[in-house]
């Protein structure tokens, strides 16, 4: 597990926060955020002063990656590029977490690698990652403010021929009793726009590949922007499915036989494909994954 627990003496009084600093090559932000998130115990117990002096035994839960040899597909000096398998968080989503991409980004390239951004857990495709702070500092700004286009590919129930544009605002959700959407469509809701572009019809199993190029980046803006036009992504097992077969998934209790019958596939067919940006230079970088040949099956 990447998060370890670690004892340290501390022989003279100092503040938590700095030792932290010290210890962990930290800023003083990311001190703090430890601390917050009660990472730094005392006979037993979290502290959560940030002002606090410590002294004497004390124990720091912390983050200690365990790659497992996955490579970029693309690096320099400033950043990677990773080809994230559907299925793989970004980051740890708790101390429990067994396995991450930042395990594979920081034992890669050091305790300053950060993801710059979030992929959903089944959307698979290219992640960008930071080599170090300057650089991620700029990459999220960058993000922040639309400078960086991304691409997806997506298999989509039904037939469609056309170019066509989704221009609609998007709510996030806070009741589920009726559904477990997590966002909606809704004039109370921020605005967002995605551009569609159909590639390829499969006859066979009545499915259209798309790409999809989102002009904003609200959550599961794709996801609910395919869905209200009524052609969901295939394995999308909570736009398209009803609220039975969506909390039963949720609850862990779907078997992939099931979920290939209900929803046309067994994993979510969404894809980073391509990234446009600039950091001194000008990049254009594509994933290596023949999504267009993707199995349906998993």
């Amino acid at each position: 597990m990447p998060f370890v627990k670690k004892p340290f003496y501390i022989k003279k009084p100092i503040k938590a926060f700095l030792f932290l600093i010290r210890q962990f090559n930290l800023t003083q932000g990311e001190a703090q955020r430890f601390i917050d998130k009660g990472r730094v115990i005392i006979n037993g117990v979290s502290i959560y002063d940030k002002s606090a002096t410590i002294k004497g035994d004390i124990e720091i839960v912390y983050f200690e990656p365990k790659g497992r040899g996955v490579k970029p597909i693309f690096q320099n000096k400033d950043f990677l590029v990773y080809d994230k398998q559907s299925g793989v968080l970004t980051h740890p989503n708790t101390i429990a977490t067994e396995y991450s991409m930042l395990d594979e980004i920081r034992a890669y390239s050091g305790a300053n690698a950060n993801a710059t951004h979030r992929i959903d857990m089944e959307t698979s495709g290219l992640l960008l990652a930071s080599r170090h702070k300057k650089a991620e500092q700029f990459l999220k700004s960058s993000f922040e403010r639309k400078t960086i286009q991304k691409y997806y590919l997506a298999w989509v129930k039904g037939k469609l021929t056309e170019h066509f544009v989704v221009e609609e605002a998007i709510k996030i959700r806070n009741d589920y009793s009726t559904n477990k959407h997590k966002v909606e469509i809704s004039e109370d809701g921020k605005y967002a726009k995605t551009e569609f572009r159909p590639i390829k019809y499969n006859k066979k199993y009545n499915t259209t590949l798309v790409e999809c190029k989102p002009l904003t980046g609200r959550t599961h803006q794709i996801r609910i922007h395919l869905f209200h036009v009524k052609h969901p992504i295939l394995g999308d097992p909570i736009y398209g499915t009803d609220f039975k077969y969506a909390t039963k998934y949720l609850d862990g209790t779907i078997s992939q036989n099931e979920r290939y019958k209900t929803t046309g596939a067994t994993r979510l067919l969404l894809h980073a494909n391509s990234l446009e940006f600039s950091y001194n230079n000008k990049f254009h970088i594509i994933s290596k994954v023949d999504f267009e040949n993707v199995s349906l099956i998993f």
